[in-house]
């Protein structure tokens, strides 16, 4: 290895030479044609061009092999891959991405001293170059060199902070690598001194190796090395003795981990099976990474949650719960399971018992919080989208309270993203789902309390889409909400209210139902009771009806008199409910009456400030400016007070400015 660096440093020491050798060629022919300055530079000038083209016909023959070996590396053939990058190498010598790609390749076929150097030469070429730090640290810890490989990632964020996040995942694998090969060290040492235990092990394994016997005897020999299964060392030789190769690919084992209807005898192997995992997978993250990583698990664990024999279900679920106690577990489990089908099996878990129902959708709301699901979620939502709806679907007498909530919840922070939340409202039958739920809740309010608050929470997220929503599905949720308006439960009445000043908008036949229903009697009921979230609901609901509808207007008028409680609202710190209350306000003043009723106030002088104010909301100064627009063309008398305190000119100012930002 050390000839082979030797030899790439000659040829770049020969490269060198050889543009000293023709510079000093120039400078003799020059010198012959009686040192002429001017002739020299030409030649000069005239070489680089030369050597400009020549590299510029390089890189483009280069760049041609890069591809030719990208396309091989994809089909798997990493060694014409290498011959492709080599050759491009040959064309154009400081290409570094040829280097990296090249060591990449050395990797896949374990050839990593090669891939050190290779990553040595791209380096040379940029010493910023991510890339080679990864791809070093990578053949370092292949090559058990862990202090190296650490170094290596940790280069990695010196030069780029923003990968972080992946830099972490990488010293995690480190970590795990070295904790499984000092693991294995002990068990060697262990199997050297004829500890009866560790051979028991070995030839327990050995013996479920045989071929062409009765499942119960595989059944039996496995529930007698699960029980072996009681420390580190004992689970770190099973690892070391292939063992989960000799019980997934063996031929009758495998037989009855696969088979569709499952009878009494391959139902008791494949619950042993189970237990033995969960035995060896115990604090032993290099067993868990080993387990999830095998082909077949990604389809084989989540066959076992949806499988019709209830232990099964409950033994997989066990062993799912245990790979995903750590954050490495939880990383190999969304990188190596059919997620899909991985979330339709927890989701099928509502029909279990309280507290089987609570695990799984806990466990499913867990993985939701990894950045990684959430990237598979999104992209992957029309898939899953079926399964949600079925959720919603559900007879909530016949599910789990608390896990329906904790599911329609995840769906809630699920469709708090916008491209998410539109997939959703695209969906005909999600959106009658969560009605129909919504009405079956509605007739045991004491026992569905937290479902509706919470079911209420996800409706709200899906009216941000207005515009996409239809009319009638809108109308029938305000009815909805305008019933719950009835509640005595604070959560509810808040959480309705919401929907409503979302769902307005959508129909002039919502608003004027709202009316006859007394909805903004409660409203001027929620603001004269305070509370932040509730009042800004309310005065976005009266704003909204004010706005499309003259009879709202003076019922507004008729339940505040002289407009003490928009007044008041204006005087507020939280903007939304000063931008409303000024928008509601400058609605009213079309009644006639209404503004002759403010003469005795100081209106213009609150409104005159807030449209001159710098709030970070430009609501409060546009709506303030057109209630103060609305109030003086209603009563001449305001208008005279406007130009006393030259709020023409503060007015334009304001205009100005907000044209201008």
């Amino acid at each position: 290895m050390h000839g082979e660096t030797g030899d790439l440093c000659l040829q770049w020491l020969m490269i060198k030479r050889a543009t000293c050798r023709d510079f000093w060629k120039m400078w003799m022919k020059s010198n012959a044609d009686e040192m002429n300055p001017e002739a020299f530079l030409a030649s000069v000038e005239k070489d680089a061009k030369e050597r400009a083209k020549r590299r510029r016909e390089s890189r483009i023959l280069a760049d041609a092999l890069k591809e030719k070996g990208n396309e091989a590396f994809i089909k798997g053939d990493y060694e014409t891959a290498i011959l492709y990058y080599s050759e491009g190498l040959g064309k154009l010598k400081d290409m570094q991405v040829l280097y990296t790609n090249r060591a990449q390749a050395y990797i896949k076929l374990g050839e990593y001293e090669k891939a050190l150097v290779d990553c040595d030469w791209a380096l040379k070429c940029d010493e910023k170059c991510t890339k080679a730090y990864f791809h070093m640290g990578k053949a370092h810890l292949a090559l058990k060199n862990y202090s190296k490989s650490r170094e290596c990632y940790q280069k990695i964020t010196e030069i780029n902070p923003k990968l972080q996040t992946q830099v972490k995942e990488y010293l995690n694998q480190v970590i795990l690598r070295e904790k499984a090969d000092l693991e294995e060290k002990e068990a060697r040492e262990s199997l050297d001194s004829g500890k009866n235990s560790a051979m028991t092990t070995r030839n327990l394994l050995e013996t479920l190796s045989k071929p062409d016997q009765t499942p119960l005897f595989y059944a039996g020999g496995i529930e007698i090395l699960t029980e072996m299964m009681t420390n580190c060392t004992e689970r770190t030789l099973f690892r070391t003795h292939d063992g989960f190769s000799t019980i997934i690919d063996h031929e009758i084992i495998r037989r009855c981990l696969f088979s569709e209807g499952k009878d009494a005898v391959e139902e008791v192997l494949c619950v042993a099976v189970l237990k033995l995992w969960q035995a060896v997978c115990g604090d032993n993250e290099e067993n868990q990474r080993l387990l999830v990583t095998h082909p077949d698990m990604a389809r084989l664990l989540p066959s076992f949650m949806t499988s019709s024999i209830p232990v099964l279900r409950q033994q997989s679920l066990a062993l799912l719960l245990q790979l995903t106690q750590t954050e490495n577990g939880r990383t190999q489990v969304i990188r190596h399971l059919d997620l899909t089908r991985l979330c339709e099996a927890l989701l099928s878990f509502l029909d279990f018992s309280d507290k089987k129902a609570n695990t799984a959708i806990g466990l499913l709301t867990d993985l939701a919080l990894e950045e990684r699901f959430q990237v598979w979620f999104r992209a992957n939502l029309p898939g899953i989208l079926p399964a949600l709806t079925g959720v919603l679907k559900r007879e909530p007498m016949l599910t789990s309270p608390s896990a329906l909530c904790q599911c329609i919840a995840l769906m809630g922070n699920i469709s708090a993203e916008p491209t998410a939340r539109r997939h959703m409202v695209a969906c005909e039958e999600f959106q009658d789902a969560c009605l129909n739920l919504l009405a079956k809740c509605e007739e045991d309010m004491d026992l569905f309390r937290e479902v509706i608050y919470t079911l209420l929470g996800l409706i709200m997220n899906l009216f941000l889409e207005g515009p996409f929503i239809s009319e009638m599905w809108a109308v029938k949720m305000s009815q909805k909400c305008m019933s719950l308006l009835n509640s005595q439960d604070g959560g509810i009445l808040t959480r309705a209210a919401g929907v409503l000043s979302r769902t307005l908008s959508s129909s002039l036949t919502i608003v004027e139902e709202a009316l006859r229903a007394g909805v903004l009697k409660k409203m001027i009921k929620f603001l004269k009771m305070g509370g932040q979230t509730a009042s800004r609901y309310a005065i976005k609901t009266l704003a909204v009806c004010t706005n499309n509808y003259h009879p709202a207007r003076e019922e507004v008028m008729r339940l505040d008199k002289k407009f003490n409680i928009l007044i008041m609202l204006l005087d507020s710190e939280d903007e939304i409910l000063v931008g409303n209350a000024a928008l509601c306000l400058g609605n009213c003043m079309e009644v006639p009456s209404a503004a002759s009723s403010l003469l005795k106030t100081d209106i213009v002088q609150v409104l005159l400030k807030l449209a001159g104010s710098d709030s970070q909301k430009t609501a409060v100064q546009l709506n303030a400016g057109i209630a103060l627009g609305k109030l003086c063309t209603a009563e001449p008398r305001f208008a005279a007070q406007l130009r006393e305190l030259h709020g023409i000119e503060i007015l334009s100012s304001t205009m100005k400015h907000m044209n201008d930002s």
